[in-house]
């Protein structure tokens, strides 16, 4: 079915695109805030008040702002801005409040405790991870814990089971779990205070409660992943070890584990892959030696993932997305078939700032820290930390290859050896099955995932092929075979053929795909059209046309397309109840490649999207749009903003709008 397309995009187009210019940062990048939970903010609470370093008061303001601005109305905190509540994030959050001097009678902290004493167990139901915190700082004793002893870093590297298997994110954390918990660190807290916690966050006596007895109990609203019958094995293996372990050999991996969380801090400049991990290695230095030299950097470096403005407060992000955003940003706006006042411009600082963040130095010993190879990538953030990952090395590539092919003048124009670099680094990280991980290539099976210790999350113990990271790297590899010769060997188009057999492969038998990273279905087939189309394949082949027709069936009656977040955790298609932007921006971008420009569901969904602008050009804050770790749902607050730019440059240049 075909329409006459709309002719009220020229106006609604320049007013999101000059929005777009407003946002651009001066460094050149563009860089929305990734919106997680409150769990960072807690640790960081705890660690500076740990390590001697308190906020100051106007600092303290502004995260009691932020606790009491994200505090559901029964009392708890979530996972996410629209989770119910979870004992963990409430318990850390009540702590970290107390620590910032919230007397335990205010409003904040008195219904935080009211609503943990009314889960069944209370905090001694907190999931491991909580357990392990709280032990920390005296407020859970360590019997209570299942062992993670630093022993685990020495197993020989060749078992299937090795740390070194694990995903990245998580070989990290229980780097710094293992060591802190081989110390059995507890820290000092101000005077009084531990006690005074320890009767609030217990409705009994403290000294009376058995830990033991709910080493493995845990908060029915805090479980995704209960702990499985090998792991409860191996856990009690670990506890009978634990009871006649060997001095030497804990104090030799103790030295292991420190070992490589120094390199981390350093090879990443004290930022961590991450600061989940990074505040756990500052408490480990700290434990180690309160003036370790690696401490004060380490401390400082905490700071590079701080957010905070007037509405919200401060915060803590879990992830910096400047790059990602850049990237998107970039071949948003090439798409356009005219170019705003300062767009120009504006494209030439943005391939500065992607030109300066690509890795050009490889990392020193990276193997012997188990790393893979990082020349050429581009790293989620501005490269500071040095993780680079597979698809926004991708996506930073093909913004680069738009760039190339605009005609516009750019200052410094990125050499070929360097474009050449990030195509190998993409291929570096494509696993056996066709399909590419992220920071790494895939180095363990599934079954890990039955000794997944986090229970709260997901999918996170070793890195998978992903829709979306394959789509990405296919689609990039292809652009850059449109302009360059392949390598010697044949490497790329070996690889662009392994990928698109994956995706192939992949597709669901309604004609949908499973995303991993975005909320959901919906994401994931955006990505995938756009890369066999960049590849090649024909808009009438029987995958794209089932796909679009799979998202034809899901547009609601008013035009848009809304996936609610459930769907990541139920494994099937969830319709939101309202219509969502960034749903439908990436539906009416996948259509576009599939679908005459003129299709009535094109029309519709745009006729929709136009209604919902706003006047400064933006497009209104909705449901959460990401996720990690099949449970961490995320706000990517500039996702609103460009990809329905995105879809409406690529309306107008398909239909030759002016």
């Amino acid at each position: 079915m075909t329409a006459a397309p709309l002719a009220n995009t020229l106006e609604p187009r320049r007013r999101a695109l000059r929005r777009l210019l407003e946002l651009q940062r001066p460094a050149g990048d563009w860089e929305g805030e990734m919106v997680w939970c409150t769990m960072i903010l807690a640790q960081a609470v705890i660690v500076r008040t740990v390590t001697g370093r308190p906020y100051a008061e106007a600092e303290k303001k502004g995260i009691i702002q932020h606790f009491s601005g994200t505090q559901l109305r029964d009392g708890a905190w979530g996972m996410h801005q629209e989770s119910p509540g979870y004992v963990f994030f409430t318990s850390l959050a009540y702590v970290a409040l107390r620590l910032l001097g919230v007397a335990a009678d205010e409003p904040s902290a008195a219904n935080a405790r009211q609503w943990l004493h009314a889960q069944p167990d209370g905090v001694k139901a907190i999931p491991t991870w909580g357990k392990f915190w709280l032990a920390m700082l005296g407020l859970y004793d360590y019997r209570g814990l299942n062992s993670i002893p630093p022993e685990l870093f020495l197993l020989p590297e060749s078992l299937p089971f090795h740390p070194r298997r694990y995903y990245c994110h998580t070989r990290l954390i229980y780097l710094g779990i293992a060591f802190l918990y081989g110390k059995r660190f507890v820290a000092a807290l101000p005077q009084g205070l531990r006690d005074e916690l320890r009767q609030e966050l217990y409705p009994e006596a403290y000294q009376a409660i058995d830990f033991s007895a709910y080493r493995n109990t845990v908060a029915s609203s805090d479980v995704l992943v209960p702990v499985s019958p090998v792991l409860r094995g191996i856990y009690n293996l670990l506890a009978a070890y634990e009871r006649r372990h060997f001095a030497r050999l804990r104090q030799k991996g103790l030295s292991a584990c420190l070992e490589k969380i120094v390199y981390e801090q350093r090879s990443t400049q004290y930022q961590s892959v991450s600061p989940v991990s990074g505040l756990l290695n500052c408490l480990a230095l700290f434990a180690e030696n309160p003036r370790h030299p690696d401490l004060a950097p380490s401390l400082d470096a905490v700071e590079a993932w701080r957010w905070e403005d007037e509405e919200e407060g401060t915060r803590y992000v879990g992830a910096r997305s400047n790059t990602w955003d850049t990237a998107f940003v970039v071949q948003a706006m090439l798409e356009s078939p005219d170019m705003v006042e300062g767009g120009a411009h504006s494209l030439d600082q943005a391939h500065a700032f992607l030109k300066r963040a690509q890795m050009t130095e490889e990392l020193p010993d990276y193997r012997a820290a188990w790393r893979d190879p990082a020349l050429g990538g581009w790293c989620f953030s501005d490269g500071q930390h040095r993780w680079p990952v597979s698809d926004c090395t991708a996506e930073a590539l093909s913004a680069l290859l738009f760039l190339r092919e605009s005609g516009l003048a750019i200052s410094h124009p990125i050499s070929e050896e360097r474009l050449r670099q990030a195509a190998e680094f993409v291929l570096s990280r494509q696993n056996a099955d066709g399909g590419f991980g992220t920071y790494e290539r895939r180095r363990a099976g599934k079954l890990l995932e039955m000794v997944n210790p986090s229970e709260m999350f997901g999918q996170c113990m070793t890195e998978l092929s992903y829709i979306e990271c394959t789509s990405s790297a296919l689609a990039a590899l292809s652009h850059y075979r449109r302009h360059y010769p392949d390598f010697a060997d044949g490497r790329i188009d070996q690889s662009i053929a392994q990928a698109v057999a994956r995706l192939r492969e992949g597709q669901l038998k309604d004609g949908s795909y499973a995303g991993f990273w975005g909320i959901n279905y919906t994401y994931a087939i955006f990505h995938v059209a756009r890369a066999l189309r960049m590849t090649g394949v024909p808009a009438c082949d029987p995958l794209l046309q089932s796909a679009a027709a799979w998202l034809i069936g899901k547009q609601r009656a008013d035009g848009g397309w809304g996936e609610h977040y459930s769907s990541c955790l139920e494994g099937r298609y969830v319709e939101h109840p309202h219509s969502q932007v960034v749903m439908s921006s990436w539906a009416l971008l996948a259509l576009l490649d599939i679908l005459p420009a003129e299709h009535d569901s094109i029309r519709r969904g745009f006729a929709w999207l136009l209604e919902q602008q706003q006047e400064n050009g933006d497009w209104p804050r909705q449901a959460v749009n990401g996720v990690f770790f099949g449970a961490a749902m995320l706000d990517y607050r500039l996702y609103h903003t460009y990809f329905p730019v995105w879809a409406l440059t690529r309306y107008a240049r398909i239909l030759g709008l002016h």
